[in-house]
């Protein structure tokens, strides 16, 4: 049967970008992978984990680098493409043709809409677990005992409360020579100082304990603070000294991995799906708006209507002058409310009202102020809550919809510049996608302080890149030369031209 030759220029152009886009993908998986791993290796060196842990850890690592690495595989495969078809003039004779750039990048458009559903589909469903997973992972390593491999001619401070000196070891019979330890578990005023010629430490069965034999040796211990408890002076002995052939230490020594309950993280942003995220700030921000409307009527009833506890006393006698004057006033004919002058009361009493006046005015002042920054506190921890869950929520779409706006930058730009290959597109891409992550970033910091809307902070890098992929689209579109340097030198031939007349006059 006879295939219109648009379809297989439809499938020829989707192969070539779906086979730069699984490879560009994994190279920046890979990238992004070890920027993590390097931010994370003080938990994973030195604590003698096992491979089964490490491929653990790197696969829920890969996971969360996923949704960053596919929008930098979109931009740079897209451009490698049509750098491609341009630098082997098969754009050219496409156009030749009667096919129009938008034609031609039907296809790829299609795919780029599936890739930012599944981007969407990932970030909503699989990441979240897989967060949760890696971060309790992360917070067992880093609660786990390092390994123990005490070095020689240093002191070792691997053992919480213990500091060890071995001057020289053998490692096949296990042997630890010229030690000193300093056993600090009960604080360093009440340290013990222990020296041996010789020792070695055995782990218990169950990996929970290590047993530290220590032969031929000495050992101090201070004995002041003890005295001091016991007597209430120190004019006792200063410190007990104690020699023994062979001294058995016992240590609590856990090198298992003990895994932490993922339940800690049950209401954290990063394990919510888009549904979760909603319902939690709709709940928390309905909260803080009955902690508001509750800390405002304790204000206004305790405070500002005088119904201090603490003041009960001064207030009735306020309000006993107040009537006087009130009747005074009456007897006078006046208007007792035109009469009346806080000023004037406060000045007809006696020199210890007012001082009482005055202390109680400081003390609930001072109350008031401390009690609106408590409440400011706590609906600060309801806002805070709301905007992680919103910046969230936010760029799981945004994550996704930067693969579209990259398409539309890389596509457009690999058709103008022409250049194929991982040279030019490697270096514009690495270029666009460092502008991106840093507009993103400072947007996702102006969101989190609460300095910007969190959808103007997390949108803020689709705001400005999209209108450069619509520019870039219409140039390459009407066949722009805008990277064309005999272009551009002939747009400012006139200016040179004028520049060259003044100087020759």
């Amino acid at each position: 049967m006879w295939r219109s030759p648009i379809k297989r220029l439809d499938m020829y152009v989707l192969r070539n970008f779906l086979g730069l886009f699984v490879l560009t993908l994994m190279v920046c998986v890979f990238i992004l992978l070890m920027q993590f791993v390097w931010m994370h290796v003080r938990d994973l060196v030195g604590k003698g984990v096992e491979v089964s842990v490490l491929a653990e850890f790197f696969i829920y690592a890969v996971a969360s680098v996923v949704p960053l690495a596919l929008p930098l595989a979109v931009l740079l495969a897209s451009l490698i493409a049509f750098g491609n078809l341009g630098e082997q003039v098969e754009l050219t004779a496409m156009k030749a043709a009667g096919i129009s750039l938008f034609r031609i990048m039907r296809p790829l458009v299609m795919a780029v809409l599936v890739i930012c559903l599944g981007a969407f589909y990932f970030s909503n469903h699989i990441l979240p677990v897989t967060q949760v997973k890696l971060w309790t992972l992360i917070f067992s390593l880093r609660q786990k005992s390092p390994e123990l491999d005490i070095p020689e001619g240093e002191f070792y401070d691997g053992i919480s409360g213990y500091q060890i000196y071995v001057r020289h070891k053998n490692p096949k019979r296990g042997m630890l020579y010229d030690m000193m330890l300093y056993d600090y578990t009960k604080g360093f005023r009440d340290m013990t100082v222990m020296v041996a010629d010789s020792g070695k430490i055995v782990f218990s069965n169950d990996n929970q304990y290590l047993m530290l034999h220590l032969y031929s040796g000495e050992s101090f211990e201070n004995l002041n603070r003890k005295q001091q408890r016991a007597t209430g002076t120190t004019k006792n002995i200063p410190y007990r000294r104690e020699s023994f052939v062979e001294k058995q230490i016992l240590i609590d020594f856990n090198t298992d991995l003990n895994r932490m309950d993922e339940s800690v993280l049950s209401d954290q942003h990063v394990s919510k799906n888009a549904w979760q995220l909603i319902h939690s700030i709709d709940s928390v921000h309905a909260l803080s708006v009955d902690k508001g409307n509750e800390q405002s009527l304790q204000m206004i009833d305790s405070r500002f209507l005088g119904r201090d506890r603490h003041t009960t006393a001064v207030n009735e006698e306020i309000a006993e002058a107040h009537e006087q004057r009130k009747q005074a006033a009456a007897q006078k004919g006046e208007d007792w409310i035109k009469a009346y002058n806080p000023d004037s009361l406060f000045a007809s009493f006696t020199d210890e009202q007012k001082e009482r006046v005055l202390a109680i005015a400081i003390e609930r002042a001072t109350a008031q102020r401390d009690q609106v920054d408590y409440n400011a506190i706590v609906l600060d921890d309801y806002q805070r809550y709301i905007r992680r869950h919103e910046v969230e929520l936010h760029r799981k779409f945004t994550l996704a919809f930067a693969c579209l706006i990259f398409f539309f930058i890389g596509a457009p730009l690999g058709a103008i510049i022409r250049k194929g290959g991982l040279g030019t597109p490697v270096i514009i891409s690495v270029v666009m996608f460092i502008i991106y992550y840093i507009i993103d970033n400072t947007g996702y910091k102006m969101a989190r302080e609460a300095l910007w809307p969190c959808w103007a902070g997390m949108w803020l890098s689709s705001f400005v890149l999209l209108p450069i992929g619509i520019f870039l689209t219409y140039k390459a579109a009407t066949d722009s030369a805008l990277f064309n340097p005999e272009a551009w030198a002939k747009l400012f031939e006139p200016v040179i031209k004028k520049l060259r007349m003044g100087k020759s006059e």
